[in-house]
């Protein structure tokens, strides 16, 4: 069996709860993925166009990271977490896959989302995987049979 790792970003809590439980129907280690400077409820309002969030989106932005202690060397599957934003991963997830080498590592995409899909997130992650596999995986939104997600991405 491989070892597993579940990094994952939330702002407000939802995509945490599901890591959560993803990771302990893995049997994984988890991960919190943490911009350096947290975001405030306020820097998250998207529909304020000066907000924090959309100022990175529209620059493109790569938030830095709190720390680089994922030690991803010593893990072969990479279950990675993350709201939708803008019908893609939040730009500090591309922050945290730059951070580390994938080489020879399967990284499988869990995202939450009020109403969006995947959308290209897979394929534009795969710019930043480092050498990793990128793996579209599901969407982790209301009730979720873990034990079920796990069988068939493991």
């Amino acid at each position: 069996m491989s070892k597993i790792l579940t990094a994952y970003f939330s702002a407000s809590g939802i995509t945490k709860a599901k890591a959560e439980q993803l990771a302990a129907a893995a049997g994984a280690d988890l991960y919190e993925i943490k911009p350096e400077k947290p975001y405030s409820n306020e820097e998250l309002n998207w529909r304020n166009p000066l907000s924090r969030c959309n100022r990175e989106w529209i620059k493109k932005s790569c938030p830095p990271l709190a720390d680089s202690n994922a030690k991803v060397e010593e893990y072969d599957t990479i279950f990675l977490a993350f709201p939708i934003w803008y019908f893609n991963a939040p730009l500090v997830i591309r922050s945290f896959l730059k951070a580390y080498n994938f080489s020879g590592k399967r990284i499988v995409l869990f995202a939450t989302s009020g109403g969006s899909d995947f959308g290209k997130t897979a394929e534009t992650l795969k710019a930043f995987a480092n050498g990793g596999e990128i793996a579209e995986g599901k969407m982790l939104n209301g009730d979720i049979n873990f034990d079920e997600i796990v069988k068939e991405y493991m």
